[in-house]
């Protein structure tokens, strides 16, 4: 649920940039504008604004307020986005049933803005909780097919023909563990262990044969929505970049793992879906047995990576965080 804020004042500068760049995109209208003003989440830089006359809808993302640490190397600035949202519609991306929110405008004078329209669907975060504690499995497979087929036709349009460069997640792998340690969330001991499993990851093949292509960058759930059947609409470009595809796989793996932990206490409730999201996947590819092979190889460590990204979020209970810590750790080993 959106926090009701007020409305836009009319001599905010905000106000004539919507009316005059953004809402003639939207609709057509005579009067001026009235925006209604709604937070997108609490402590972000996210707003909804919403016409009361033609009920245009758009979001507002404020990049000037909003930077922080960024696994992807990724300019954090609004044309950067903008770019991005683009670039992802020119691949096909622009209608369903895969769908990238379509960029309205950027303003680097106002906070560094960038406004998008308003997407309207269900938060896959909505989807796992009601298969989580509802039992409604199916929806969540469904939904699950359709984010396979979206990633895959991110993945294979723009395939190659440069190979993964390890080296460069690895690397972020290691300022995660020290940003776990110097906030106390694991010891020294348990942090110079996970280095040494990054180290040894680094040493397997599989993690730099295949050849990079573009990643959605931030695959969480809050990043998808759905609408019928297996319409997918994705928002929230800002980290894409060039990368291995389980970069996004495995993050979205590794974001089951930590939903159903956290609703069910039980990790493993989240194994189904996870091999379902992957064999569909594979699906995409001429020898599906032999991809779902290769996409599992390189899984652990991009799930194990995942979890303790999340591990760093301070508002989640500290031992809960350490658990996610122990998770991270237990799949990292176990497939060395």
């Amino acid at each position: 649920m959106h926090q009701y804020l007020g409305h836009l004042a009319v001599s905010d500068p905000l106000h004539g940039y919507l009316r005059d760049v953004i809402l003639p995109q939207l609709a057509a209208s005579d009067r001026e504008p009235r925006w209604r003003v709604y937070r997108v989440a609490p402590a972000s830089a996210v707003y909804l604004y919403e016409d009361k006359w033609t009920q245009a809808r758009v979001v507002g993302k404020f990049y000037a307020r909003s930077r922080g640490l960024n696994g992807s190397f990724a300019p954090q600035t609004a044309e950067n986005e903008y770019r991005n949202l683009e670039f992802a519609r020119s691949l096909g991306l622009d209608a369903p049933p895969d769908y990238v929110a379509r960029p309205l405008g950027v303003n680097a004078a106002l906070s560094d803005l960038l406004v998008i329209e308003y997407v309207a669907g269900d938060q896959l975060d909505s989807v796992i909780d009601a298969a989580a504690r509802d039992g409604r499995s199916e929806r969540l497979y469904r939904k699950l097919s359709g984010l396979a087929r979206f990633f895959a036709r991110l993945h294979n349009a723009t395939a190659g023909p440069e190979h993964v460069d390890f080296a460069r997640t690895q690397g972020y792998f290691g300022r995660v563990v020290d940003y776990l340690a110097s906030h106390d969330v694991v010891s020294a001991h348990r942090a110079e262990r996970l280095r040494e499993l990054g180290h040894a990851y680094a040493g397997r093949e599989a993690l730099w044969q295949d050849v990079q292509v573009t990643v959605h960058g931030d695959a969480t759930p809050s990043n998808f929505l759905f609408g019928r059947g297996q319409d997918v609409y994705a928002i929230d470009l800002e980290r894409m970049h060039r990368d291995d595809r389980v970069y996004d796989v495995g993050r979205l793996c590794g974001e089951l793992k930590h939903c159903f932990l956290q609703i069910t206490g039980d990790s493993a409730r989240a194994e189904p879906f996870i091999g379902h999201f992957l064999w569909e996947y594979a699906g995409y590819f001429p020898d599906r047995e032999r991809t779902f092979a290769a996409l599992s190889t390189r899984l652990p460590f991009h799930m194990g990576l995942t979890l303790m990204r999340i591990a760093r979020n301070a508002w989640l209970e500290e031992g809960y965080r350490k658990r996610l810590v122990h998770e991270a750790k237990g799949i990292l080993t176990g497939a060395l």
